[in-house]
């Protein structure tokens, strides 16, 4: 039996590769924490808070609780 594997398009105005793949984790998740997205990705806590403000404010991303990120839709 073949799996089949959910297309994600990355908005165009994501220039950043570590956007892209902050934006692609999120959309193959069902949301993340900063912790889970450093864990997941292998990155610092200060980068991903930078790129989740941008995405935030491009509405591309949006917070929920109090450390929980989800692609805005």
């Amino acid at each position: 039996m073949q799996q089949t594997v959910p297309k994600v398009e990355v908005p165009g105005e994501l220039n950043s590769p570590a956007a892209k793949l902050v934006y692609l984790y999120l959309s193959t998740h069902d949301g993340a924490s900063i912790s889970d997205l450093q864990d997941g990705l292998e990155m610092k806590k200060i980068s991903l808070y930078s790129i989740l403000g941008t995405l935030s404010k491009r509405g591309l991303v949006r917070q929920e609780d109090a450390e929980r990120y989800h692609i805005a839709q």
